[in-house]
C-alpha cells in the first residue's frame, strides 16, 4: 500500500493501480520504454490491474514480465465497465491512469485520476475528469514512486 498525506486533499492510501493499456501505457500496442521497470516497482506497493479493449492484441505479451492482472474488455460501454471495476475495488484505494473517453468515469471516481497524453493523445473528457495530467506515463508512475511529487501537485 502507498500512503501519502496531502494537505487539503486528505489522506491517500492506495492499494490498487487501475490502468488502461492502449494509448496510456502503450503506443500501437507496444509497451512504452521505461514502464516495465517502473510497473515492477509499483507492483511491490499495490496490485496492478490493466483494463483494456486491447485494440492491437498485444497487451498480455507486452506485460508478461509485470506482476499484473489483465482484463480484456468486450462488448459495449467500456467506460461503464471500468467505472464499475473501480467501484468494486473501493475508489478510495485506487489510482487510475487513462487517456481515452472510455477512461473518464474511472478517472473521476478513483481517489487519484491521472490523465496521460503520450503519442495517441488524451481525450478532453479524460483530462477534465482527472486530478492530474502528465505528458508521459513514466511521469505519472514516477509520481507514485516519489510520493512527495504527488503531494506537491495535489496539495491545496
Amino acid at each position: 500500500m502507498l500512503e501519502i498525506e496531502i494537505p487539503g486533499f486528505g489522506p491517500v492510501r492506495l492499494a490498487h493501480l487501475v490502468s488502461d493499456f492502449t494509448g496510456t501505457l502503450s503506443v500501437d500496442g507496444e509497451l512504452l520504454p521505461g514502464l516495465g521497470e517502473r510497473l515492477k516497482r509499483i507492483a511491490a506497493l499495490m496490485t496492478i490491474h490493466i483494463l483494456t479493449a486491447d485494440t492491437f492484441g498485444r497487451a498480455r505479451e507486452a506485460l508478461q514480465a509485470v506482476d499484473c492482472r489483465i482484463k480484456i474488455l468486450t462488448g459495449e460501454a467500456h467506460d461503464v465497465q471500468k467505472e464499475v471495476f473501480v467501484r468494486e475495488l473501493g475508489p478510495e484505494q485506487v489510482v487510475a491512469f487513462g487517456n481515452g473517453n472510455n477512461d473518464r468515469l474511472m478517472l473521476k471516481l478513483a481517489k487519484i485520476g491521472i490523465a496521460v497524453s503520450e503519442a495517441e493523445g488524451c481525450a478532453v473528457a479524460a483530462l477534465l475528469n482527472a486530478d492530474i495530467h502528465v505528458g508521459r506515463a513514466v511521469d505519472g508512475l514516477d509520481l507514485l514512486l516519489n510520493p512527495k511529487r504527488c503531494k506537491a501537485t495535489l496539495r491545496f
